[in-house]
């Protein structure tokens, strides 16, 4: 389709709009763009083989089907159009700022699956003014009309939403950051740093009284063929497949001079992001794949569309936002903290190799790239000077700083002084030669025997004796092993035994030899005289680097390194606070506690240790979910679970080879779990026995890691456990009841009690059905709380008696939907909210409010692919279950008033 309207109201030599763009995707694009241009409005934009049509939306577009939002079609715009977010100059066609305020996937509300005919179909009902589609964006899910008006302007249409589970009345034009970068209009158009600057022609930085007089996009790449500029600094290049980061030169003091940035240095792995058409790889300093072992990185990365060489640190933050190399080196999942890159510097992109562009230059196009939110920051440079900067880093637990010259280029794998890194503390990497086993010690091992390379021969640097944990030297001595060698490795073999000053009785210690393999990172007092570590004390092994590269480390006269004397700032400055320099982890949200790769795991859970076995074993074959897949789940919903979970007797549903293998139930636990597990006693032909009672996480841990794929808990507690919690009704659908069938009886159910001034709280079971919960309270039996279902029941069967029946026996009810009262009695058990069901699809018994108790509602639009993201976006909208309870006597009288008298 052509562009030529669009091309005619542009100016290409003043502004760097796209102009052409090819989809390749499997999926049809959508994208609204907020405009602030002569008046705010929203840009609703729809492909359609290979361009956006487009529609100005003034109100924007709105989930309440009341709305009728007017709509007025401009023209097409090039497909590319969808990604652009900057300003358009004043002067020019549009002039104003536009954000990317939501994005995603669209298609016919009837799709066929083959996109040629869904294009063939849109553009039918195009033609015809009436286009119905269902949207998968960002703030827009759901069904869409627009419906073009007649005897109005030729232009005008009207954006209405259908009525379904998306409805809402709310104004999601509330929401109003960019859905790329974060950023609202008015962040854009203040702080954009990747700019066109229309005079010069050149990306330059932008200043308020430039604002209005520049151009700026996220990915501001451009096509030099189409008459446009091309922002990208550099030489064309093709995409490097490896690269050597550059390094930093140690310095002995802190200096302040002009031309020089400084920015923390990370306490972490070096890693290099290389990513190209879709393809992503995360290596190491040395060339090692971070992928697996760092996999969360991988996975953001992954969804960063954008081609390019990305420089960083791999780190593990505090709550404080400290990076702790401790808990990097023992990090085998989310559980065990929160993974940062930090990105530092870009190398390559679009095309362009920008290693020889300056730094400040590169740092300008990196932060312009960098995605809002997430795992992945951006590395701030801080305006002060070194000395205060290192000072403060040291009062804070910082490893220290590191300095880059503002102009300096990228010199891959070379040391140069264009960088330098002052340290707070004294650290250093060193390879492990040896280790030695104290006479009568029970530990794995005693201490560490470490050294460095000088010209190629390995000299000894001192003996670690502390900073290790027991675990730590168990994991430790598997990977030494192997390497045990009768020959020691350093140019003098170190006298492990012989006295020293403050030792004049050294223990008996036999000596281990390694081939010199290992690397790990040491911190310590000083180097003494004869130039062994004082008061070493042991950090964690280094995966990254080579043996062979840990050399003796000597701080450079930070004069020498600068070129030029530096006098030292006063260190009468002003104190910075920690938020001047950090940024606390981003949310304490869990995500994976098991790691992809490895099949047994051992875990501490609420302080208990759990083995977790077995863990690639696939338990819903069609889908490819495996029991790792489950238990991450589980401890991820586990907060939102535990409350319907505690103190309640389980039986426990095993299905130990998957849900296509053999189940049985359990409910004797006796002598079978450990001793942390608290157990409830029943007798069952004499016969003492226990049921399983949860307390926190450990224990649904402990339950799924069975093979007990759903959780069914009572209905009471041990506490009280004649007195249930709640009332419910189960809506048991038979196999000629459709799914709509089920909708409609649990709206006539919710439609009863609400006439009785009841709430209640409807979920999916996660099978075929529905389940109906009112809260008590416990404060009534289990006997009066069945005899209220049933009224509810039977009233509910009386308005739908085609399909519905309260017959206990299946032959009395057949072909009918089952509305079941009867689970409300003592032991009776039903899936928790939450809990996983063992069905195709790994679907989740997910709590609904009752909007979304509607045709079109599905059982599997809740599974554990999806269940987390929604919990997290709703909350726990079942928590008033557990609440006060209704006043069931006062029911009662409104039920049967007579009776009551």
């Amino acid at each position: 389709m052509a562009l030529t309207l669009y091309k005619k109201k542009r100016s290409f030599n003043q502004t760097s709009e796209p102009v052409g763009g090819k989809a390749t995707g499997k999926e049809l694009r959508f994208v609204i763009q907020k405009h602030a241009a002569s008046h705010l409005h929203y840009d609703f934009r729809l492909e359609m083989q290979g361009v956006l049509k487009s529609w100005a939306v003034p109100k924007g577009p709105s989930l309440n089907p009341a709305d009728k939002r007017l709509a007025m079609m401009v023209e097409d715009h090039p497909y590319n159009y969808r990604n652009f977010e900057g300003i358009i100059p004043k002067g020019n066609y549009g002039a104003g700022t536009v954000i990317v305020w939501d994005e995603g996937t669209y298609e016919p509300i009837k799709p066929n699956g083959d996109i040629k005919a869904q294009q063939k179909e849109l553009l039918k009902q195009l033609k015809a003014g009436s286009i119905k589609i269902n949207m998968n964006g960002n703030k827009l899910k759901g069904e869409f009309a627009l419906v073009k008006l007649k005897g109005k302007e030729d232009n005008a249409w009207l954006l209405i939403k259908h009525r379904d589970k998306f409805a809402k009345e709310t104004d999601i034009t509330k929401k109003d950051k960019s859905v790329v970068s974060g950023k609202t209009l008015e962040k854009v158009a203040a702080s954009s740093t990747l700019v066109y600057d229309q005079q010069s022609g050149t990306p330059g930085k932008i200043t308020k009284a430039k604002t209005k007089k520049i151009f700026a996009t996220k990915t501001p790449a451009l096509d030099r063929k189409a008459g446009a500029a091309a922002l990208i600094p550099g030489k064309k290049a093709a995409f490097p497949k490896e690269l050597s980061p550059m390094l930093a030169s140690l310095v002995d003091e802190p200096f302040d001079e002009p031309g020089w940035q400084y920015e923390i240095k990370w306490d972490g792995y070096r890693a290099m992001a290389f990513m190209n058409k879709g393809k992503v790889n995360l290596l190491s300093r040395n060339n090692k794949s971070f992928n697996k072992k760092f996999y969360p990185v991988l996975n953001a990365l992954q969804q960063w569309k954008v081609d390019a060489v990305f420089d960083g640190e791999i780190a593990v933050l505090s709550d404080n936002g400290l990076s702790n190399f401790g808990s990097l080196q023992n990090w085998r999942s989310e559980a065990d903290g929160e993974l940062i890159f930090y990105v530092f510097d870009i190398l390559w992109l679009n095309g362009k190799d920008l290693t020889q562009v300056p730094l400040n230059e590169r740092r300008d196009i990196l932060r312009g790239q960098i995605p809002a939110g997430g795992i992945i920051r951006f590395s701030e440079n801080f305006e002060t000077s070194a000395t205060e900067f290192l000072n403060v880093a040291a009062k804070m637990g910082m490893e220290g700083i590191i300095a880059k010259r503002a102009d300096s280029v990228y010199t891959p794998g070379a040391r140069t002084r264009e960088w330098l890194k002052i340290k707070a503390q004294k650290r250093h990497e060193v390879v492990i030669g040896g280790y030695t086993q104290n006479e009568g010690s029970l530990k794995s091992f005693s201490s560490l025997l470490v050294g460095v390379y000088e010209q190629r021969r390995l000299v000894y640097l001192g003996k670690i004796g502390t900073g290790f944990s027991d675990k730590l030297q168990k994991e430790m001595m598997v990977t030494m092993k192997p390497l045990i060698s009768t020959k020691p490795p350093f140019t003098e073999t170190p006298d492990v035994n012989k006295p020293g000053r403050f030792r004049t009785n050294p223990p008996k210690a036999t000596v281990f030899w390694l081939k010199p393999k290992l690397v790990c990172e040491v911190s310590y007092a000083e180097i003494t005289s004869d130039g062994v570590m004082r008061h070493p004390s042991f950090e964690g092994m280094r995966m990254d680097k080579k043996a062979a590269d840990v050399v003796r480390e000597t701080a450079v006269s930070t004069e020498v390194a600068t070129r030029e004397k530096i006098e030292k700032s006063p260190t009468t400055k002003k104190k910075e606070t920690k938020h001047e320099y950090l940024k606390p982890v981003s949310s304490k949200e869990r995500k994976t506690l098991l790691n992809p790769t490895e099949e047994t795991q051992v875990k501490i859970v609420n302080g208990h240790e759990l083995k977790f076995t077995n863990l690639g074993k696939v338990y819903w074959p069609k889908d490819k979910y495996t029991k790792r897949d489950m238990l991450n789940y589980y401890y991820q919903v586990a907060p939102y679970i535990l409350p319907y979970l505690k103190d309640r007797p389980q039986s426990l549903n095993r299905y130990p080879g998957g849900i296509t293998g053999p189940s049985f139930y359990q409910k004797d636990i006796t002598g079978k779990a450990p001793d942390w597990i608290k157990l409830s006693p029943y007798i069952t032909n004499g016969e003492n026995k226990n049921f399983l009672v949860p307390q926190d996480d450990a224990s649904i841990l402990y339950m799924a890691n069975l093979g007990a794929i759903e959780m069914n808990p009572w209905n009471s507690t041990i506490h009280t456990p004649d007195h249930p919690d709640w009332c419910l009704i189960d809506l048991d659908p038979s196999e000629k009841n459709t799914f709509n069938q089920v909708i409609e009886t649990a709206q006539v159910t919710g439609q009863i009690l609400d006439s009785l001034g009841i709430a209640s709280y409807p979920k999916t079971s996660g099978s075929t059905g529905i389940h109906i919960y009112i809260p008590l309270g416990a404060k009534y039996t289990y006997d009066e709380c069945q005899l209220f279902a049933k009224m509810i029941s039977i009233s509910v069967k009386e308005q739908l008696p085609k399909f519905t029946s309260v017959e206990r026996l299946t032959k009395n009810r057949i072909g009918k939907l089952y509305i079941d009262y009867l689970q409300n009695r003592p032991k009776a058990t039903l899936a928790a909210p939450y809990s996983l069901r063992p069905k195709p699809g790994a679907s989740v018994s997910m709590p609904l409010k009752w909007e979304e108790v509607v045709k079109g509602l599905s059982i599997k639009d809740f599974t554990i692919k999806n269940a987390i993201e929604r919990i997290k976006n709703v909350g726990d909208i079942f928590k008033p279950v557990l609440g006060k309870g209704i006043n069931l006597q006062k029911v009662l009288k409104m039920i049967t008033p007579e009776k009551a008298d």
